[in-house]
């Protein structure tokens, strides 16, 4: 009896994943069973740090905004400069606020002067 050549659906799944980890060092890129379990493994840290970047963004907008506030007042902190926004009805993010405090000091000093006022 002859020998049967398998499909080519098998070796199309492999090629994909293949080239998922083409860029993975080692046994990582060549194997299929490492291959598999190394993609997991990337997917799931992706998935992870999508969140971790936001939280790490957040902190240092809030570190930005922090150190420009406080430059020119000793008692003036983060916290208060926020709660003075949230009073005003100022509906600025921090991300805003951080762009502003590193392009223009002079207006994030104007605003801050305008809250306090």
């Amino acid at each position: 009896m002859t020998r049967i050549r398998r499909g080519y659906i098998a070796r199309r799944r492999r090629t994909k994943i293949r080239l998922f980890a083409s860029t993975f060092r080692g046994a990582h890129s060549r194997l299929t069973r490492t291959i598999t379990q190394q993609k997991m493994r990337a997917l799931v840290s992706t998935q992870r740090d999508r969140g971790r970047r936001k939280r790490d963004f957040r902190r240092l907008w809030i570190t930005r905004i922090n150190a420009v506030t406080r430059e020119n007042r000793v008692s003036y902190s983060y916290s208060r400069f926020i709660h003075d926004l949230y009073k005003k009805r100022l509906l600025l993010n921090r991300k805003i606020l951080a762009q502003i405090a590193i392009s223009n000091r002079n207006c994030l000093d104007t605003i801050s002067n305008e809250i306090i006022k």
